[in-house]
């Protein structure tokens, strides 16, 4: 498991890097459980504040489902249904996650992508969900590419199974920002490191409250994340963090 799916701590940043390169970095069953093993070790670690998932070299960040190992297994849906958990695992996490796309981003290599808080391209990746060339069809991502994406633009790439770059995609909501292939890894090191730098309790109540308001009717997500900031309130690193304030010094986090 730990040999498709390299953990590291670089600072306060746990990496989480796709180790199938000679696959494309394809999702294959034990991809996924050790995706969601080092989610929840990353989650556990209290040093680690913001979480980078990207895949190994420069052709893929991933094909998108290991189609071989599904069709090669008792129940091939089993893949898929390990593959819905891990998307909902991330879209409720508890700290920020950031995917480094270092190439192109297919099929389901799209859903994690589009489960991170904030995506980093690289210009020369592509996208695409070309399902329906193979007689399938893009089922859970649609439900992130509708929420992220501009509908009419997503519904074409999905009956059509076409590519886009990294700057349409961006244009469409897919990604946070296209940057040069050279620029990539400073531009996601400066993200890492100013997420790193907010008070990790204050930001991590805000993901989970955030996520929770979303499906909410307007007044009732209000109300709900009124209530979170209270508990926003109740940290010491709010107290801290006004204290430091008002002292006009920098802030020393705890994370409690």
């Amino acid at each position: 498991m730990a040999d498709e799916v390299r953990y590291e701590v670089r600072g306060a940043a746990a990496w989480l890097t796709i180790d199938r390169e000679a696959r494309r970095n394809a999702l294959g069953p034990a991809t996924l459980e050790a995706l969601l093993s080092h989610l929840d070790r990353a989650e556990a670690d209290a040093a680690v504040r913001v979480v980078c998932v990207t895949g190994a070299g420069e052709q893929a960040f991933s094909s998108g489902a290991d189609l071989a190992a599904a069709m090669g297994a008792g129940d091939p849906m089993a893949l898929f249904r390990t593959y819905a958990a891990l998307l909902s695992r991330m879209r409720g996490y508890g700290k920020p996650l950031v995917a480094r796309v270092n190439g192109d981003c297919l099929a389901g290599g799209l859903g994690p992508v589009l489960a991170c808080d904030v995506a980093l391209a690289r210009e020369g990746a592509r996208f695409g969900t070309p399902e329906v060339k193979v007689g399938l069809f893009p089922m859970m991502i649609a439900a992130l590419l509708l929420r992220d994406g501009l509908r009419k633009k997503v519904l074409e790439l999905v009956y059509t199974g076409a590519l886009v770059g990294a700057r349409e995609a961006e244009a469409m909501g897919l990604v946070t920002r296209a940057v040069p292939d050279a620029a990539l890894d400073a531009e996601v090191e400066r993200v890492l490191a100013a997420i790193a730098a907010g008070a990790p309790r204050a930001v991590q109540i805000g993901r989970r409250a955030l996520s929770e308001a979303e499906e909410l009717p307007f007044d009732t997500a209000v109300e709900h994340l009124c209530r979170r900031l209270g508990d926003v309130f109740a940290t010491e690193d709010a107290a801290e963090g006004l204290s430091a304030f008002l002292a006009r010094r920098e802030p020393r986090w705890t994370g409690r």
